[in-house]
């Protein structure tokens, strides 16, 4: 993994220009501007976007304000789906910056789940990790980790921190020389299903697919 630092790096500080609009039909006091802000590819929205709800809240009456959400021309962004997954499934063709509108209510409960808090991003993101080394090593690498590693992990995610996440992480990534290699590569295959409108008037439904390591 020694080799590859200067890629993952790369890869860690991919970042996506975006803007943040208010929903037309939301309630405000005041005039909503937008929100600009460069978006982490491997974080997940409810861990970047304090400054956003911050920000429209200002504008609007606290018994206007519920739950946030997101969507993209329609479609709510999954909470759980890391920022860069959402953008090139949904958004990869169009130029920049990615044009995201938020929401204070209506939540899309048939297409959503609820994020009451970070702690629930974090109790997905580290059952996705458990899965993984599962597959990987029989789960003996995170077993074996001490609580404090995993909120090291944890928190190096949540505060965009480099090295304190990779100091943890690069254990997960590793394997012994005896086994010459990993027992089985986890990957995850995502699906986002759309429609299409035919010359004919008919209405087709297409997918794309992407795979995550």
């Amino acid at each position: 993994m020694t080799d590859d630092k200067d890629v993952l790096r790369d890869v860690w500080f991919g970042r996506i220009p975006t803007c943040f609009t208010l929903y037309q039909d939301e309630i405000t006091e005041r005039e909503a501007e937008p929100y600009y802000l460069l978006l982490p590819r491997v974080s997940y929205l409810p861990l970047v976007t304090d400054k956003v709800k911050k920000h429209f809240q200002k504008v609007m009456r606290q018994e206007d304000i519920s739950e946030i959400w997101f969507e993209y021309e329609g479609t709510p962004l999954k909470w759980h789906y890391p920022i860069g997954l959402l953008f090139d499934l949904l958004a990869s063709n169009t130029a920049l910056p990615w044009n995201i509108t938020v929401h204070f209510k209506s939540f899309p409960e048939k297409d959503l789940l609820h994020c009451p808090s970070k702690d629930t991003v974090e109790a997905h993101f580290m059952s996705c990790m458990k899965e993984a080394d599962a597959l990987k090593h029989k789960s003996q690498v995170i077993n074996e980790m001490q609580k404090k590693d995993h909120k090291q992990l944890w928190m190096g995610l949540q505060n965009d921190k480099f090295d304190q996440f990779w100091a943890i992480n690069r254990k997960l990534m590793e394997y012994p020389a005896e086994d010459n290699g990993f027992r089985y590569i986890p990957f995850r295959i995502y699906q986002y299903t759309f429609e299409c409108l035919l010359n004919n008037g008919q209405i087709a439904l297409g997918s794309i697919y992407l795979s995550n390591c």
